[in-house]
């Protein structure tokens, strides 16, 4: 096995960090949980939204090697795969996560409130953010992270 190398924003190496693949499943599993969110009937949604939340709330209080969909790639996925080239720091997918878990908490509110179009739009704006990071592996929360570390270091 590779030992693999992290770089932090501020450029420092370091041997501790996470798969870069690891987010990237979780965000096609958010994903699919986003759309059906948006395809089923307002109980349902309400009580998947709060699932959801409950996972982005996971992720922002114990990181997001700790969550469920990090085990279910490093027990079931990652055993497939080659070593990652690099490992990368998990400030940012955390930071994710806590955009993520605002997100669906205004549209929890907003389906349980009966503003279902707030709900929806809510959901659909972590949809969007969820695809780039599945699809094209770009983390829209860890950018906006590291935009926001560089706009106060």
């Amino acid at each position: 096995m590779t030992s693999a190398t992290s770089y932090s924003p501020t450029g420092v190496r370091s041997t501790v960090g996470i798969d870069p693949r690891g987010p990237q499943f979780t965000a096609s599993v958010t994903a699919a949980v986003l759309v059906a969110i948006l395809v089923l009937p307002t109980p349902a949604a309400i009580a998947l939204t709060a699932a959801q939340a409950a996972l982005f709330a996971t992720g922002v209080a114990r990181g997001v090697q700790h969550t469920p969909t990090a085990w279910l790639f490093r027990t079931v996925v990652r055993p497939r795969l080659r070593a990652p080239e690099h490992l990368e720091d998990p400030a940012p997918p955390r930071f994710a996560q806590a955009v993520g878990l605002g997100f669906t908490l205004v549209a929890l509110v907003g389906l349980a409130a009966g503003v279902s179009v707030l709900g929806q739009v809510a959901i659909g704006l972590a949809l969007v953010a969820a695809l780039l990071n599945a699809v094209f592996r770009f983390c829209l929360g860890c950018e906006l992270y590291l935009r926001l570390k560089r706009a106060t270091a």
